[in-house]
Formats: C-alpha cells, structure tokens, sequence
C-alpha cells in the first residue's frame, strides 16, 4: 500500500509511525489481553496512558505547574460555548478579536452567554490581514479578550502575542498547537481540538491557569465546569479514551523528533517551499494574505483561472496529493502542513505545482 500526501484542514494526517503502533497494540494492549478501547477508563491500564499523555504534553509545550491540563470530550467549538460559563459573570463583557471564519464561530457560541464585544474585526478586508493592535477597541472591564491563534480556514495567523496587559488572555490553538513554542504564561487559557496536530478528532486539550478556575462564572450543570474536570483528572465522565491514548502517542512522537523546537524549524521551511512556489508562478497561483501574517499551518491558494480547479485536483489526486480544495467559506485550493505533514509531502507538491502550471500555463 502506497499512502498519499493528505494536505486535509482536519481531520488531519497522523505519523505513520503513531498509526503502525496503534495498530499493533489494537487488539492487545501490553499484555492486557484487550484493546486499550475496551478497557475502563478508571482501571491502571488507561491510568497510565492518561498520566503519561498529561506528562509528555506538559513537557512537550512547557507548560507551567500552575496550569491544569484538561482532556475533554468534543472539538474547539464546545470550549468556545464553556469559555463564557466559566469565565464571565452575568451582563459581563468580554473582547473577540475576529481575524476569520473561526473567530466568528467563537464569538457566535459566546453570545448567549456574554456581552461579547467585538474589538476588532478583519472581515472587511476580507480576512487577509490582522487588525493592527493599535486599533483594538478593548473594554474597560472585559472578562477576557479572546483571540484565534491560527485561522485555519483564511490562512492568517498571530505571530506574535498579542498585549492585552491585565485582562486574561485565552487563545484557539486548535491548528497550530505545538508547532513552536509558545510561552503559555501569557495566556489565561489556551485550547485545541487536536485533530490538526495533536491526534485524532473527538478529543480537546484544555491548558488553563488555576486562578480563573476559581471565578463563580455563570449557572451551569456540573460537567460544564472546567474546575470540576481539573479535580476529577479529566474523568468527571467517561472521556474518549481511544482519542487520549492516541493523542498520547503523537505526543511521545514529537518528543523524539526533538519537540516544538525542531517541529518549528521543519514548519517554516515547508511554508517558505509553499509560499515561494506561490509567489514565484508569475500569477498563475496567488495567496491573499498579507505577508507577515501567512499561516504556517494552512496555506489557502487560488489558480488564475477557476476553470482549471476541478483539473487541479484531480490530477493532484493521481498524484498522490489528496485533500487540497479549499474550504467552501473561501474557495481555490489549501494546503494544511502540520507536523506530521513531511517535507517531502510538501516537495511534491511544489514539484506538481511546478508542472501543472507548465501544462496549462
């Protein structure tokens, strides 16, 4: 069998290695004589995948001891609705920093519950750029200022953390977590669903500050509380254990590649290799974004004629280049390159781009 390139927004691709290895042990987890799915969450079995997933992903991204880590059933979308809950009292404003389809999506999930603010928006220029800081309208007392830390459908991305001096500052990473390092620090919370770079789908990581835990929030049913899930070790219900084993192990993976260091390094010479094919085609693939904010993750593009998309793609398929059109919110084609995304997914790519653009040029 001859695996494709799968450039796929998310779910996304998997180290082969992770997939080899889980597939190894589905049947018979170290000798337990079952799968790790089939036994129960609360037996030593799984209480160690947990303790040892807990462990690499604190090493794997520094994260400070006075930081819960959360392992909680459900994608990004799911926190966006808890985050408001947990964080803001009743009639509290909270600031959304909105630079593309998932800062409107947060900003929607929060709205029942808070008096959301929008600070800044980028959607009149098309989501191609990030609202200069400077322009920001902050609020006086905002229970937080919430920002996207990667779009993952538009392709722009904070290269920088934002300064919202004292407010707490709480961030999506979904499609760019663990591909640098990030000082967690500055921020209150920040959270993924991990089916980019983190593992499979089904399952989101939570990094929280314990301070905000400790905030009244809002009414809500016990298992919308974050505290309640940091005190019970994530298991205040059954949590997606085939999801968390599996996230575990792309954890150990990045750890022996070398971490968020060397994760950072590969990153950006497969985005300068994309971005250079792009921009180097003479017009015959544009990316819109503005250049000091291009995504390192997701790489929107567009052909100078949308008639060829449909050849594009497949052609790009006999390739062995699967999952490269757009979104259906923006169009054209993108590229996702996470961390398991090898650079030689991204060499034939650009090879393809390279010879695509010369028959049809």
């Amino acid at each position: 069998m001859t695996r494709a390139y799968n450039f796929s927004a998310g779910p996304a691709t998997l180290p082969e290695t992770v997939l080899e290895q889980a597939g190894a042990e589905l049947l018979d987890w170290h000798g337990a004589g079952a799968s790790i799915v089939e036994l129960s969450h609360r037996g030593p079995e799984f209480m160690q995948v947990a303790s040892e997933a807990e462990a690499d992903l604190r090493t794997l991204l520094s994260v400070p001891d006075d930081y819960a880590v959360l392992f909680l059933s459900g994608g990004a979308t799911t926190q966006q609705a808890l985050i408001p809950l947990n964080f803001a009292a009743p009639g509290q404003a909270a600031d959304y920093v909105v630079t593309g389809h998932w800062g409107k999506t947060a900003i929607k999930q929060a709205h029942p519950y808070v008096s959301a603010n929008v600070a800044a928006d980028g959607e009149a220029g098309g989501f191609r750029d990030i609202p200069a800081r400077a322009d920001w309208r902050l609020s006086d007392d905002a229970a937080y200022v919430h920002v996207t830390a990667n779009e993952t459908i538009h392709g722009v991305e904070f290269r920088d953390t934002p300064d919202v001096g004292d407010v707490p500052l709480i961030a999506d990473f979904s499609s760019s977590i663990a591909s640098e390092p990030v000082d967690v620090s500055r921020y209150a919370m920040i959270y993924a669903g991990a089916q980019k770079n983190l593992g499979p789908v089904g399952v989101s990581v939570v990094i929280v500050r314990r301070e905000p835990l400790e905030r009244s929030g809002q009414p809500r049913a016990p298992i919308f509380e974050y505290a309640r899930h940091a005190q019970s070790g994530s298991m205040l219900n059954t949590p997606p254990t085939f999801n968390w084993y599996l996230a575990g192990l792309v954890f150990k993976w990045m750890l022996a590649e070398g971490g968020v260091e060397e994760f950072a390094r590969r990153n950006q010479r497969k985005a300068d290799a994309l971005y250079a094919a792009i921009d180097g085609s003479g017009g015959f693939y544009r990316n819109e974004v503005a250049p000091a904010v291009r995504s390192r993750m997701n790489v929107p593009f567009f052909l100078h004629d949308d008639g060829l998309d449909k050849a594009f793609l497949a052609e790009a398929k006999e390739a062995g280049l699967i999952s490269l059109k757009g979104h259906r919110a923006l169009g054209g084609m993108r590229a996702s390159i996470y961390n398991a995304m090898p650079e030689a997914g991204v060499r034939a790519l650009v090879g393809f781009m390279d010879e695509f653009r010369q028959r049809h040029g």
